[in-house]
């Protein structure tokens, strides 16, 4: 079993005569450890940077920008430098006033080496050396010294300029004066721990965006960035932006047609009990399309929202409802304006800068300063109250969609009504197709959804009917994407009728139904996350370009109309092998899962008649096989799907999947000279 449960009855506990005896029993003041310096980071270095993959990686980088966007943020810097060295290593630059070098007063160190070696150490604390910041120098710039291999910091200040090196977290030599200089600024070069990170190959994309994002939250600071590493093109990326986040909307919405012109921004300060609070709102709807918001606390952005983002919503919801009420916009049947209904269309941007703020987590993914909910809400609740007075062209627009929007819900509310009463998608009626499994907690169970009767007969043999529940589906499922079925021209177009079509074709396919039946968690207005029957929804197709257009195709279900399974980490990809490789006869067998993996596995066989086939289909694998490679949580090969950019992703799926065919025609002629291996599913 995957997932294991203390039993209560057997467990050990404090005061009991018979404790279990060998390694295990043996608990005493011995056993206690005290982990001295860094070593508590790279022991456990999820618990600083969240994880230990790419998003980990790339994380290092942001907290040392970090540390000189906050430079900026008092401002003492007016340009950042970042490269990716020829040997992989990160190098950070900025001209702000240079890490201190002097000796602490009262640690007798040098006030670089109390930075990078100890947590918690910084000028951040007292509010002397920084007003607003991001995080706190220790934190940061002391994890990312502790997770790499090599670190070097080069200083320059007060008519010198000096150097130190540290490894593994440790300070190397002693801090070195290198000569005079006439410049001022803090350049950290870091190479990533390859024996902590399951890769240490930077993206320059994922890097590239996020600076694009600084550089919109710090208007007026330069962003330079470039990729010297000799394996690709070389790669450069310049951001610099006057216009701040008001720039940043329009740039989220380059590609939309807009309800109105102007990007409504707000600047303000607020008083508050404890400090103020710098509020900065920028706000654009476009043409029904989905939310997207990013929310950011000192630069950093939080992906999980928080308090700034709770005011900004409340805010908004208000002023849009009592506009609509007050200018008789509200007809007595339409149904009343919610949160989910202003969201619809919106862009915008939410910024805060504040003196201490509170994060949850070392990764600073939510704000939970609770002053800071009020300071945004008065703030830009009372601008944008002025703002539909005094620009009604552009607000009743707005107001107008949102209505639309309720009434849609409304209409799509009644259309799953009329679908559960003629088959409902609660109770007992799961669909007769699914094999479940016996394990009633969510947390223990996993569905697999895999392609066709054939792979799901093999898939329920060779399944664990404890806690693995199987579901096969016929054929390619419905493309949600093109499910509201509207010419080019009317592809934006929203109304109650066209919503009420659109999710009535969902509902109404068997395939479909099936699938929400078996998760339980209902559609659309009734859709509660909570209610989810498996904590692990994974998607098991073919390891064929058939199979990929099924992933793809069930992926978009999940993320237009499910988005919370993908945003509470609960949908999977199996990744089954495409080769099988027979060695001496059957005296071995390994399997390949590309082209690439199958001949490095036939390069290492040294002696044996060797055999390769080609898998067509899971329905090709015998039980034990399928077990053995893609459903036993031992070895098998299971990829947790995970949206970075929302927006992003929405775009890719409207370019390859939605009604029009003149968008996905000009990327293809854009990129048709790239295409390699168009045949292999990686």
């Amino acid at each position: 079993m995957p997932f294991e449960a203390v039993d209560e009855e057997k467990a050990f506990r404090p005061g009991t005569e018979d404790a279990p005896e060998g390694a295990a029993g043996a608990y005493s003041a011995a056993q206690i450890q005290v982990l001295e310096g860094l070593e508590a980071v790279r022991r456990r270095p999820g618990m600083y940077i969240g994880s230990t993959d790419d998003r980990g990686l790339h994380h290092l980088v942001y907290e040392i920008v970090d540390n000189s966007v906050d430079e900026a943020l008092a401002s003492f810097c007016t340009r950042i430098d970042i490269a990716i060295l020829a040997d992989g290593s990160v190098r950070v630059s900025d001209d702000g006033r240079g890490i201190p070098v002097d000796m602490h007063p009262t640690h007798q160190v040098p006030a670089l080496d109390l930075i990078f070696t100890k947590l918690h150490a910084g000028g951040k604390f007292g509010g002397g050396g920084y007003k607003v910041s991001g995080g706190l120098h220790g934190v940061g710039a002391s994890v990312v010294n502790a997770l790499s291999r090599w670190l070097e910091v080069e200083v320059h200040r007060d008519g010198s300029a000096y150097r130190r090196r540290y490894e593994r977290g440790d300070a190397v030599g002693e801090l070195v004066r290198i000569g005079a200089s006439t410049r001022r600024g803090t350049s950290v070069t870091f190479m990533p721990d390859e024996t902590i990170f399951t890769t240490v190959e930077f993206q320059f994309q994922t890097l590239a965006e996020r600076f694009r994002e600084m550089a919109y939250l710090t208007a007026g600071l330069r962003f330079s960035f470039v990729d010297e590493r000799p394996d690709r093109r070389t790669d450069e990326a310049n951001f610099w932006f006057q216009g701040g986040i008001s720039s940043f909307v329009r740039y989220l919405n380059r590609k939309y047609k807009t309800l109105h012109e102007t990007v409504i921004h707000v600047v303000r300060t607020m008083p508050t009990a404890i400090a103020p609070v710098s509020v900065e709102v920028a706000v654009q709807y476009r043409e029904d399309a989905d939310e997207t918001v990013y929310a950011f606390a000192n630069t950093i952005k939080t992906p999980d929202g928080g308090e700034h983002l709770h005011g900004f919503h409340r805010a908004l919801s208000r002023v849009i409802s009592d506009y609509a009420q007050k200018n008789q916009m509200r007809k007595p049947s339409d149904p009343p304006i919610k949160g989910e209904d202003v969201r619809r269309g919106l862009s915008a941007i939410v910024s805060v800068k504040l003196q201490d703020p509170q994060f949850e987590g070392q990764t600073k993914a939510k704000l939970g300063n609770s002053e800071v909910r009020g300071a945004v809400e008065i703030a830009f609740g009372n601008f944008l109250k002025d703002f539909f007075h005094e620009n009604p062209k552009e607000a009743r627009p707005i107001v107008e969609q949102c209505l639309m929007a309720a009434r849609a819900r409304e209409a799509a509310r009644k259309v799953i009504d009329l679908v559960m009463r003629k088959g409902p998608f609660e109770g007992s009626a799961l669909p007769g197709k699914l094999a479940d499994c016996s394990e009633r907690d969510p947390r223990k169970s996993e569905l697999f959804i895999v392609e066709g009767d054939s792979a799901g007969g093999t898939a329920k043999q060779g399944r664990d009917r404890g806690f693995q529940a199987i579901l096969p589906l016929r054929g390619k499922i419905l493309n949600v994407e093109k499910a509201y079925d509207l010419t080019p021209d009317r592809a934006r177009e929203v109304s109650a009728e066209v919503r009420q079509r659109a999710l009535s074709r969902v509902v109404s396919s068997v395939e479909l139904r099936a699938l929400i039946t078996a998760l339980g968690t209902g559609i659309g207005d009734q859709f509660s996350v909570a209610k989810l029957r498996y904590h692990r929804v994974v998607i098991m197709t073919d390891a064929d370009v058939d199979g990929s257009h099924i992933r793809t195709l069930l992926l978009t279900f999940f993320f237009r109309h499910m988005n919370e399974l993908v945003t509470n980490g609960y949908l999977y990809v199996a990744r089954p092998p495409l080769y099988r490789i027979t060695v001496g006869g059957g005296r071995q067998t390994l399997y390949a899962y590309s082209d690439q993996d199958r001949d490095i596995q036939i390069r290492g066989i040294t002696r044996g008649r060797v055999e390769v086939s080609r898998y067509k289909g899971l329905g090709e694998m015998t039980a034990s096989q399928l077990w053995d490679t893609t459903m036993n949580p031992a070895v098998r090969k299971l990829f947790q799907v995970d949206v970075q950019d929302a927006a992003a992703a929405s775009e890719t799926i409207e370019v390859f999947l939605g009604a029009e065919v003149a968008p996905r025609r000009r990327w293809i002629e854009a990129h048709a000279e790239e295409a390699r291996n168009i045949d292999t599913v990686v």
